[in-house]
């Protein structure tokens, strides 16, 4: 059995860690840390989990085989600078710190995207798990960057649930703000603009257009639904645009191209990611669906470590949608 520990337990990333790994057949989740619940049931403060973890939060790390950093953005290369773990001890880390520059004393954290990194995250010790834009947004330019075809700008509408603001409380993540409301944040300069850029540069053979998102808070609690565009100067139809999503992503258990129209609930709950594709004119248009909490963060962080300890990608994360 794997021995875990998740730093950062007392979070919604942190709770759907905890959920998934506690149903994970290779897995004995040993150690939940927490600076300020030391002692306190898991089920006080994630009441989903009530007669499920019997665990208590805790304020050591343990020996663990695989280390979970759901801890705050910047938090997570001061927390390995101080922390005594083991150098053979693998380490998902859910943060920001290590997306853009990987590099951590003589080693280098992989970016865990998993459908399009998999052999490098599976050669290391180190992931950086993507950001939940950045996830969504990257499976669907992905297949046209490496094509050479994303030679155009990209405009994306994105729209997320408010778990994606973390579980303290804020003006704009209050419930009287939030419900029935929609409202744009950071056109133009979200966080995760660097990520998806770095990684679409990465993939593509020739260089991208500019790519501009407009991101969205919406009235609901989980999800992601990114509406994107581009200008594609070859001409390509359909089939051939379908033939090379769907043979880029052949071997991922989690993306799936739909011939219909899709919508966020077919993907709430799972660690799936669902795209479509559509051509109007020069334009290919593209929607792209993920559960922020899952594929987004704690769904797509397992998906690595399994990837990381020779298992099925999918090991635990055969999940339902809530379409209904």
């Amino acid at each position: 059995m794997i021995k875990v520990t998740i730093a950062g337990a007392t979070g919604y990333t942190g709770g759907e860690l905890i959920r998934l790994l506690i149903n994970h057949p290779d897995i004995e989740l040993k150690w939940l840390t927490s600076t300020s619940l030391v002692g306190d049931s898991i089920s006080s403060v994630h009441r989903d989990l009530l007669g499920e973890c019997s665990l208590k939060f805790t304020d050591e790390i343990g020996e663990p085989d695989a280390l979970f950093l759901a801890l705050g953005h910047g938090v997570s290369k001061e927390f390995l600078n101080k922390a005594a773990i083991s150098s053979q001890c693998k380490v998902i880390d859910l943060g920001n710190d290590f997306r853009l520059d990987g590099k951590f004393g003589d080693e280098s954290f992989a970016y865990g995207l998993s459908e399009l990194f998999y052999e490098e995250i599976s050669n290391s010790r180190l992931v950086a798990n993507p950001g939940c834009f950045a996830t969504a947004i990257t499976l669907a330019l992905a297949p046209l960057a490496e094509a050479g075809l994303l030679n155009n700008e990209s405009h994306i509408h994105a729209i997320t649930g408010s778990t994606g603001a973390g579980k303290s409380l804020g003006q704009t993540t209050h419930f009287s703000y939030r419900e029935g409301n929609i409202s744009i944040y950071k056109p133009f300069k979200h966080q995760h603009l660097a990520e998806i850029d770095n990684t679409l540069n990465r993939v593509s053979n020739s260089k991208i257009g500019n790519i501009n998102m407009i991101p969205m808070k919406g009235d609901f609690t989980r999800g992601i639904l990114a509406s994107i565009y581009t200008e594609i100067d070859k001409e390509m139809d359909m089939e051939s645009l379908i033939d090379l999503y769907s043979e880029r992503y052949s071997a991922s258990p989690f993306v799936h191209l739909s011939k219909e129209g899709i919508s966020l609930k077919e993907v709430v709950n799972t660690n799936k990611a669902l795209l479509h594709l559509e051509r109007h004119g020069k334009y290919i248009h593209i929607t792209s669906i993920i559960d922020n909490l899952l594929k987004g963060a704690a769904g797509q962080a397992v998906q690595n470590m399994n990837i990381m300890f020779g298992l099925p990608q999918d090991r635990a994360l055969k999940l339902k949608g809530s379409a209904f």
